[in-house]
């Protein structure tokens, strides 16, 4: 069998086309069953997620034109439009991807570690669904133990690239255990979803959303079981904060040194953490000058997030050499389970033909002929039967000038007498 990929990613295809390639979770497990029908297909798993569909197969020569022409009329698409943004990879260039699709080495975050968790969990639905079998599971198994590697032998993932997972990672080094901190977020974008998302990972366990309208805010705050409030109510709530984090399209400040004064206060001084992602500024700049607050803008992230990228850099050449390395070994177990199906078929084919010499000996030792003579007949015909087809295909070879056969044939049976005789007459 071979192992082929088909897919497309943030690289080949806007957010427009992928979203219209995407899966739906609850519908995967006919999807499979789906894909598993296409010809030509033995085993499959999708890999669905924002920034990539990637269908990985077992085939021995898949018919991409037939995958693609499936893919275009379960999604209603034009099969040109998509042909586009697909990339088809097989044997060792299909491995080579799926490792570095879990090892985050082609993620739009250079390291991010979710893709593991994404990819492990499209195996294990592809397992419940009986859609793989023993070429995908050893892949995958290689793969994950590949990915893990480099999550542990490199600094890929040790270090935030993200302004989100920065400023979040900044409180863990000013509050040893946010478990036991309150967290204001100003905002409901995208940004403020992805820190208290992070926040949440870390720990933390009250969270206050504060947003110009309340409904965005609440139908956030549903999801991280956190308090709701509008921006007017925030010097209300600002004593509780030990972490505030902002990020707004307001063009003017939304909190003043006045208002974070009156909460330090409140706090006897307790300190607060604050990062303004905003541009332009929530944050005033005059309340980084308070005792008791630390304030971050976006420029002091940025700064940290560089130096980050080029220490995931580093760390992806490091990674980059074990996957090689996994992918060597992959082929070459690969290559040694030929051999073995090789040997089976080949003990499966003397077992044959010593059948019939076999139950004619046993016949013959039955009705009273010397054993000895019966031992010898069977030698000689079990002899014949076997050099046979071999004898006939050397002779061939030899006729063809195929040399390479003759001499891989004295290797495998150690013939190491002179092939040529002399004449003594």
């Amino acid at each position: 069998m071979g192992i082929w990929t088909l897919g497309i990613n943030h690289k080949t295809a806007p957010v427009a086309v992928r979203e219209r390639v995407s899966f739906d979770p609850a519908s995967m497990p006919s999807v499979l069953q789906q894909v598993s029908q296409v010809s030509s297909i033995s085993e499959v798993v999708i890999l669905s997620t924002c920034n990539r569909t990637e269908l990985y197969c077992s085939s021995e020569q898949l018919d991409v034109a037939q995958l693609v022409q499936w893919l275009s009329e379960y999604h209603q698409m034009n099969p040109q439009e998509l042909q586009r943004a697909l990339y088809a990879l097989n044997a060792e260039q299909a491995v080579q991807h799926t490792m570095r699709v879990a090892s985050g080495l082609d993620s739009l975050v250079l390291g991010e570690p979710q893709i593991l968790g994404q990819m492990k969990s499209a195996y294990a639905v592809a397992q419940e669904s009986g859609t793989v079998g023993s070429e995908l599971g050893r892949l995958f198994r290689q793969t994950f133990s590949i990915a893990k590697r480099v999550r542990t032998d490199t600094a890929i993932g040790e270090n935030p690239v993200s302004v989100a997972f920065a400023a979040v990672r900044m409180a863990q080094h000013i509050f040893s255990d946010l478990r036991h901190s309150t967290a204001l977020l100003i905002g409901a974008g995208e940004t403020i979803e992805l820190v208290a998302r992070h926040l949440r990972q870390a720990g933390v366990q009250h969270m206050i959303l504060a947003n110009r309208t309340l409904a965005r805010a609440q139908h956030l705050a549903e999801e991280f079981h956190a308090e709701a409030v509008l921006l007017e109510d925030i010097p209300t709530v600002l004593a509780q904060a030990d972490i505030v984090i902002s990020s707004t399209a307001s063009p003017l400040p939304i909190l003043g040194k006045g208002a974070v004064e009156k909460a330090l206060k409140k706090r006897r001084h307790k300190p607060m953490f604050m990062v303004d992602i905003a541009v332009p500024r929530d944050i005033e700049e005059e309340v980084g000058e308070l005792n008791d607050v630390f304030l971050y803008t976006v420029d002091d992230l940025r700064d940290i997030i560089e130096e980050n990228v080029r220490t995931r850099q580093d760390a992806a050449q490091q990674a980059e050499q074990l996957i090689l390395a996994g992918v060597e070994h992959y082929m070459r177990e690969l290559k040694t389970l030929d051999a073995v199906h090789t040997v089976r078929d080949l003990r499966q084919y003397v077992e044959q033909i010593q059948q019939e010499p076999m139950e004619k000996a046993l016949k013959q030792l039955a009705s009273g002929v010397d054993a000895e003579q019966v031992l010898r007949h069977f030698a000689h015909n079990f002899g014949n039967k076997l050099l046979h087809t071999p004898t006939v295909s050397l002779r061939r070879a030899g006729a063809e000038g195929r040399h390479d056969a003759l001499n891989w044939t004295r290797e495998l049976f150690q013939l190491t007498s002179d092939s040529t005789t002399s004449d003594k007459s």
